[in-house]
């Protein structure tokens, strides 16, 4: 690594131990966080954030697809999906965040693609014009506050039988052990705020074909191993649809309430569980 990376790195890391604002709005908290340190963001997350490829891969996006990608950050991800599945050939590819400095690098990225758009907008509530056939979220849900509701709107925005990928970081087996109170305070320093229930949420939404909990290593922190887990599920065919509520299509997705008791019968089709063809 040169003397010009190493320095890039310590920029970096001089703004994970000063930790993420405070003060301001979710949005300028991230600004506020993220600005020092958008030009290397990439390079040095790219040691940091693993599985996104396979993430990626295991989507099975075809040409024709619309994708959607919420908290895309600097949009390094398009460059992974175009070499799986050429952007050119979707119908479209919506990059959805809500930092604007890192969404300023996405736009340089996007710039070369006539048919991807760079959206500064709320996960919580930005909806596409029409339903999307894939959604994923890499290594941003537990960066999200209000992140039931940001599932809400992810599974409101896929149209019946798509798919949708998560790749992040979690709490594995016991969340009280020594090893996840280290990660979850470690994290949260930064705003990364770890839990068990992101996992237990997205079986109940979805069916789920593909699901990984993995571990990968830290720069600069020699032996340890960050926990993380790559899902991705199939929206069901629902009839009838979820009632209308505060969560959009999904009110039993309520901050305190339980995620795996939604109304039922949620994926029930004539008696029988109905499973969609992706």
């Amino acid at each position: 690594m040169s003397p010009l990376d190493l320095a890039g790195d310590a920029r970096v890391l001089w703004r994970l131990l000063w930790g993420q604002p405070r003060a301001g709005s979710h949005a300028q908290r991230l600004e506020g966080f993220y600005a020092p340190q958008a030009q290397r963001y990439d390079a040095f997350r790219a040691r940091l954030l693993h599985g996104r490829a396979d993430l990626i891969a295991a989507l099975n996006i075809a040409p024709g697809d619309r994708v959607v990608e919420l908290g895309c950050g600097t949009g390094s991800n398009l460059e992974l999906l175009d070499r799986i599945c050429p952007v050119a050939s979707l119908a479209s590819t919506q990059l959805v965040d809500l930092c604007p400095s890192l969404l300023e690098l996405a736009r340089q990225r996007a710039h070369a693609h006539g048919n991807v758009t760079v959206i500064e907008a709320d996960a919580t509530t930005w909806q596409p014009k029409q339903p999307v056939e894939r959604v994923f979220l890499s290594y941003a849900l537990t960066m999200m506050p209000d992140w039931r509701a940001v599932l809400a709107n992810a599974w409101s925005m896929l149209a019946p039988g798509g798919r949708l990928g998560v790749v992040d970081f979690h709490l594995p087996g016991n969340t009280d052990s020594l090893p996840n109170r280290f990660w979850r305070r470690w994290f949260a320093h930064d705003g990364v705020h770890l839990s068990d229930q992101h996992l237990l949420a997205l079986h109940s939404l979805f069916l789920a074909p593909h699901v990984e909990e993995r571990q990968a290593p830290v720069p600069y922190l020699p032996g340890l191993r960050a926990p993380y887990y790559l899902f991705v599920g199939i929206k069901p065919v629902v009839h009838p649809p979820y009632p209308k509520g505060s969560r959009g299509d999904l009110p039993w997705l309520e901050a305190g309430g339980n995620a795996l008791n939604p109304p039922q019968p949620p994926f029930e089709t004539g008696g029988s569980r109905h499973v969609p063809q992706p």
